[in-house]
């Protein structure tokens, strides 16, 4: 009865240490007398009890490994505090196990020496506008040296970049200066803008009142011009109906009593207007005058 326990107990420990049950995204490295054997996939595996060894259990998943703070200096001699995470995946089981004693810490470091060197190859303003190329450059390096380890470096991401407090005083400040600037520029533009406004409805004011001026001057001209033709037209139709009675019959009789009747007319009112009475120097011309006229009126009722 005691042997047969016995021998349950060890059939026990063989089959626990033959048996294995490997994850999924896991993979476990198997040493057979303390040399590489293999690498168990996931699913159900078996070992040989007492000879092999399950020796490293690595998991394929995609790994966050924040990387520590450090200062960095540029190429301005600007110190800079850089924080970052980097994303990394086991890709060869064996490699992680042998080809380095701890690939986290070597990615760590390696990770902080090329940051250093990349930001020490750029400026300060740099650093802030192109966190994509420092970002790239590191994943680059990294995964190039990462390849003998077993492990693939999928990104890495720079979480915060710090200048000293008095950079960042000069920084705020500047950029103050650069919005007080944008502003002034805005406010002349719009003055600018305002002046140039106002001249233009000015000058189109002008220009109105100059053309409402000119027409009514147009305007003006050619009503007086209509004006100075009607009167025109009416003289000369007045003048030819008069040329034409003239040349009727006792048409220049008529005309002889009109200037008679004119000439006495203008005597007379010579006469109101003034104290002065004025007498022709030879009577006999006013008298004939007047004969003159009556002989014309008298021939005229005649005729």
């Amino acid at each position: 009865m005691e042997i047969a326990l016995v021998l349950l107990v060890i059939a026990a420990i063989f089959i626990v240490r033959s048996i294995k049950v490997v994850p999924q995204q896991n993979a476990w490295v198997v040493e057979r007398l303390g040399k590489f054997h293999a690498t168990l996939t996931p699913g159900l595996n078996f070992l040989v009890p007492f000879v092999d060894r399950l020796a490293y259990k690595h998991s394929l998943k995609e790994i966050p490994l924040d990387v520590p703070s450090q200062v960095c200096i540029t190429k301005d001699n600007t110190q800079l505090t850089v924080d970052g995470i980097l994303y990394f995946q086991v890709t060869d089981a064996m490699r992680a196990s042998y080809g380095s004693s701890n690939y986290i810490i070597a990615i760590t470091q390696l990770a902080q020496t090329t940051l250093r060197s990349v930001i020490g190859r750029m400026e300060l303003d740099r650093t802030f506008e192109e966190r994509d190329v420092i970002n790239s450059s590191v994943v680059q390096a990294l995964d190039e040296a990462a390849l003998n380890w077993g492990v693939k470096v999928l990104r890495y991401e720079i979480k915060d970049l710090t200048p000293p407090p008095a950079i960042l005083h000069s920084m705020q400040a500047q950029i103050t200066a650069e919005r007080e600037k944008r502003a002034l520029i805005a406010a002349s533009e719009g003055r600018r803008q305002e002046q140039i406004n106002i001249a233009t409805g000015e000058r189109e004011a002008a220009i109105a009142r100059s053309e409402g001026e000119k027409q009514a001057e147009i305007n003006k001209a050619m009503g007086e011009a209509a004006a100075i033709t009607a009167v025109a037209d009416a003289t000369a139709d007045a003048i030819r109906k008069i040329a034409a009675s003239i040349e009727q019959p006792g048409g220049q009789s008529a005309v002889q009593l009109k200037v008679a009747e004119k000439a006495v007319d203008a005597y007379a009112q010579l006469a109101q207007k003034n104290n002065t009475m004025i007498v022709p120097g030879n009577m006999s011309e006013v008298s004939g005058l007047i004969g003159t006229a009556m002989a014309l009126m008298k021939g005229s009722k005649a005729s």
